[in-house]
């Protein structure tokens, strides 16, 4: 193969990295410079095998430790930071008679108990999860 086949790919691969951020394209584009430093010395065959081989252990060793630095810092957000806030009952949560609401930075939410034990008017609670437009909590434990 032509090593410029090699470079264009590597641009190609890079190109799409920087579209998705995903972690996603950047270990092939190793491979192909690998694979065009090969093509100065070895046949089409060992280039293939090449970009190939260099780019399954770029994945393999390097990705988990990339997402765990890069991906790893992101902020919970929305939803995702609902868990252990604390709100207040503003209406007694009875998972029974599926009724209850909660308070939570000023907030109010339609609210149900973990474990089916219903907590009264005023009680301070924690967000153990969100399901759908309702929070779970639990008693908070003082």
């Amino acid at each position: 193969m032509q090593s410029m086949f090699w470079l264009i790919l590597f641009v190609i691969f890079v190109l799409l990295e920087i579209i998705t951020m995903g972690l996603t394209t950047i270990w092939f584009a190793g491979g192909a410079i690998a694979a065009y430093i090969t093509s100065f010395f070895a046949n089409d065959g060992a280039q293939i095998i090449v970009f190939f081989v260099v780019s399954f252990i770029l994945l393999i060793t390097t990705r988990p430790v990339a997402k765990k630095y890069i991906n790893g810092k992101a902020e919970k957000t929305n939803v995702e930071a609902m868990a252990g806030k604390i709100g207040t009952v503003t209406e007694d949560i009875d998972n029974v008679h599926a009724k209850g609401k909660v308070d939570i930075d000023g907030e109010t939410w339609t609210a149900r108990t973990v474990n089916d034990e219903p907590i009264g008017k005023n009680q301070l609670v924690e967000v153990v999860r969100v399901e759908g437009v309702k929070v779970i909590v639990k008693k908070k434990e003082d």
